[in-house]
């Protein structure tokens, strides 16, 4: 996905949901912080997010521009329709978010997980591509492992859970120097 399709998904989610403004909870997400992130980075096709607003109105997003849409394939992205309690994310996340609006938005904001914050969701669901998301954010320097590790420690687990994830940290900084 592009940054102008994020853009796109952003105008047509809010148009759909009479929300001015989405919750941007997956990877593409990135797309805020990092508009001309690696391809590695933007190689999902789907937008995770809800209205901020009218968070019940996800599952609309979704049956309208979601997988399988004449949206998805007509443009080859979609809107996933999630729900706030979607991702685990660190204290104070709602502050870090990231808007993108613009011209290409109509008037309606994005409000995207700042990078922090989207890699602790990402070790947290642990799915092996996002593990592989979050190694590449690390090879390629767009996470500080310091700020990865205070925000596990803003973050709501158990204790073997944190242990496990700080481990999957170092081993990405590890293997990121490595490639350097």
């Amino acid at each position: 996905m592009t940054r102008s399709e994020l853009e796109h998904v952003i105008r047509a989610s809010g148009a759909i949901a009479d929300d001015n403004e989405l919750i941007i909870i997956g990877s593409q997400s990135i797309l805020a912080q990092f508009p001309e992130a690696p391809a590695s980075l933007r190689a999902s096709m789907e937008t995770d997010l809800y209205p901020k607003n009218k968070p019940e109105l996800a599952g609309l997003v979704d049956g309208s521009i979601g997988e399988g849409s004449y949206f998805h394939e007509q443009f080859g992205y979609y809107a996933q329709g999630v729900g706030p309690k979607t991702a685990t994310l660190p204290a104070g996340w709602k502050k870090r978010l990231v808007r993108v609006e613009n011209a290409n938005t109509n008037g309606v904001a994005g409000l995207c997980l700042e990078v922090h914050d989207l890699a602790i969701s990402k070790y947290i669901a642990g799915r092996p591509k996002d593990l592989q998301f979050t190694r590449e954010l690390a090879r390629h320097g767009m996470t500080v492992q310091k700020t990865l590790q205070q925000r596990l420690a803003q973050t709501k687990l158990v204790a073997a859970t944190r242990k496990r994830i700080l481990a999957t940290i170092d081993a990405d900084f590890l293997q990121a120097q490595r490639r350097k």
